[in-house]
């Protein structure tokens, strides 16, 4: 089940609260510690490709959008 299906079946059981605490007790989803699914680009979301070296959390397409605003060069 993911993320998703498991809000779409939450708001299902919102007018039964029993049967949804024991939903949420056995199907919920575990919280993520690390792993790709944590880390997220702030611009637009994306999960993979993340550049998270000098904190900036960017996906690679984004950093390439505003690298020369960050003030990067690119070197050959």
């Amino acid at each position: 089940m993911t993320a998703s299906d498991w809000k779409k079946a939450l708001k299902q059981l919102k007018n039964k609260p029993v049967i949804m605490q024991r939903f949420i007790r056995f199907c919920k989803p575990k919280e993520r510690k690390f792993g790709r699914s944590v880390s997220k680009c702030t611009r637009c979301g994306r999960l993979g490709a993340h550049i998270g070296s000098y904190g900036i959390h960017l996906c690679r397409q984004c950093f390439r959008e505003i690298a020369a605003d960050l003030g990067f060069k690119k070197f050959q």
